[in-house]
């Protein structure tokens, strides 16, 4: 079994304050996160390796977006997302 066959999954948006690498100013963006859920129980065609993999899994989620645009009216630059972990453990 693959690793998506533990997992529901979903794409929820987080707003982040972030900083214009360009221009410096700050300001709240929104972020497209992929948030994989365990499942509750494992297929019935699942083998021992299978099962002893989905008892360890955890929730989580990882971050799509690499870059935003600045929301300031003058610079409006595409900047690269910094200071964010591209991945998080959630309960």
């Amino acid at each position: 079994m693959e690793e998506r066959d533990f997992f529901d999954e979903r794409t929820e948006p987080r707003t982040h304050t972030l900083v214009c690498s360009k221009c410096g100013v700050a300001g709240e963006y929104q972020l497209n996160w992929l948030v994989r859920r365990k499942k509750r129980q494992l297929s019935g065609r699942a083998d021992d390796r299978d099962r002893a993999r989905f008892a360890k899994a955890q929730n989580y989620m990882v971050l799509r977006d690499d870059t935003a645009n600045c929301s300031n009216p003058r610079c409006r630059k595409r900047f690269e997302i910094a200071g964010i972990k591209t991945m998080a453990f959630i309960d």
